[in-house]
């Protein structure tokens, strides 16, 4: 079965977003090359997903110098489920590709027994991302790290990454 990260990545670009507008005010744009080495993923993964982001209404982004990425929305009203939505296709289980053997009694008949509890496993899925807001995701993160703390005592990201960020360029906490 394939599997994709889109939906985590986006949720990570989404949450980092979400923390610049905490620290730096609603009109700060990210660029994709800070997005790709936050995720450590290529710029153009980067790019292709915030373009999915983008369609979906869920982010703004500018060209230019003083270009870059912002959220387009308060993180209060995005559900993880609208985010899932945005950059996942299709169903999260498929079924065979090909049409099984129907004359094997478990060929013909896997198929039928099986969707029934994978329609309820995706909408259970769906229910749970539906309940959960990238606010909250955020928030959790932000306390979990720290970022909490330095966002209140007047950090800018700018300040906060490099409290983060070593010579090398690698998210590394300094002491």
């Amino acid at each position: 079965m394939n599997t994709s990260s889109r939906f985590v990545v986006a949720t990570h670009i989404l949450v980092v977003l979400t923390g610049h507008r905490w620290a730096d005010g609603d009109d700060y744009a990210v660029k994709s090359d800070f997005l790709s080495e936050s995720v450590n993923t290529n710029p153009v993964v980067i790019r292709r997903i915030l373009g999915m982001l983008r369609k979906a209404g869920l982010v703004i982004s500018q060209t230019g110098p003083d270009g870059g990425t912002r959220l387009a929305r308060k993180p209060e009203s995005i559900t993880l489920l609208r985010i899932y939505k945005a950059v996942e296709e299709g169903s999260l289980f498929h079924l065979h590709y090909n049409t099984p053997d129907l004359t094997c009694p478990v060929g013909a008949h896997i198929q039928d027994c099986l969707a029934g509890p994978l329609q309820e496993a995706e909408a259970a899925l769906k229910k749970s991302l539906a309940g959960k807001t990238l606010a909250q995701v955020a928030k959790e993160i932000a306390d979990r790290s720290g970022l909490t703390k330095l966002i209140a005592m007047g950090l800018t990201m700018d300040q906060i990454t490099r409290h983060y960020v070593t010579r090398s360029g690698k998210f590394v906490k300094k002491s």
